[in-house]
């Protein structure tokens, strides 16, 4: 989908934007927050909203859209038609072949990896949120009662199996070495010493839920645990650390679209004092956190 009639002019001047590389020959891109995030409608005179559409995982992506949809986009001028996604393939494809005009599903490092590996010409906003990683069990409530030969889950997709592998090194069940052996990501041939012989089940993230009564542990992201009705404060055995923490999730467009105003205006609103009161309200037990 593409809006060209309706432009949308910024109550004080938006900042400029940097497109940093990312991965072969596409880029990058990280605005500065403009000083202001109201805006006002040009269409040829009839106020109309601008609408854009957006693709987004379920929870927690199209909730804060939907807050902003009710509460704050009118103000701006906007109008956003939210598009739920259920995997982390589809989103992206959506956005290339211009279904959507943008995206809010994914990780940087999940954002990267796909430029690389399918050569999406695709730029990025800063972070909005952080959804920590969580070890959940049917079974077990401390990891010290883990068996030797478990099974643990683990998601089949690169950036975010390598996420997963690294929480497990920190808690101390087995042993990464200092850099990957192949590419940017650990995969579990990586591991160099593994004292509990743990077996390393790899599946979509989305089944990983499901697939806990096979499982010793898996390691869910924040969403997926949401979705399957997991509450990570409460139900998680151990959970990631939201400082400092590079996985933020943000909003991705295509690159020709990175200083589109309605676009901009999206992710400023996106990184806005009442979205972040709303995050926090929503989700006081951390299991979703502003990452701005």
């Amino acid at each position: 989908m593409r809006i060209k009639r309706p432009l949308i002019t910024a109550a004080a001047a938006f900042a400029v934007f940097a497109l940093t590389a990312c991965g072969g020959d596409s880029t990058s891109g990280e605005a500065t927050e403009s000083a202001a995030t109201e805006a006002a409608v040009e269409d040829e005179g009839d106020g109309d909203p601008v609408t854009i559409t957006v693709g987004a995982s379920p929870t927690p992506h199209a909730e804060i859209l939907q807050f902003i949809q009710d509460n704050l986009a009118a103000e701006v001028g906007l109008d956003i038609k939210i598009v739920e996604f259920d995997d982390y393939v589809l989103p992206n494809v959506a956005l290339d072949e211009g279904d959507v005009d943008a995206n809010y599903f994914q990780h940087i490092p999940y954002f990267e990896q796909q430029v690389q590996d399918k050569g999406f010409e695709f730029s990025h906003y800063p972070g909005v949120h952080i959804e920590p990683y969580g070890v959940y069990s049917n079974t077990l409530t401390d990891l010290a009662d883990l068996a030797e030969g478990s099974k643990v889950g683990v998601t089949d997709d690169p950036s975010n199996q390598s996420r997963a592998l690294v929480l497990l090194s920190e808690l101390g069940l087995f042993a990464l070495p200092d850099e990957p052996l192949q590419g940017d990501s650990y995969t579990t041939f990586d591991i160099a010493d593994n004292p509990l012989h743990l077996e390393f089940v790899s599946m979509p993230a989305e089944q990983l839920p499901a697939a806990l009564p096979d499982l010793a542990i898996a390691v869910i992201n924040g969403n997926v645990a949401l979705n399957f009705g997991l509450k990570p404060s409460e139900d998680a055995i151990a959970l990631e650390s939201g400082v400092d923490n590079p996985y933020s999730n943000i909003v991705a467009v295509r690159t020709e679209d990175f200083e589109r105003p309605e676009l901009v205006a999206l992710d400023e609103l996106l990184r806005s004092p009442e979205v972040k009161e709303f995050i926090l309200e929503r989700w006081p037990d951390g299991e979703v956190i502003p990452a701005f």
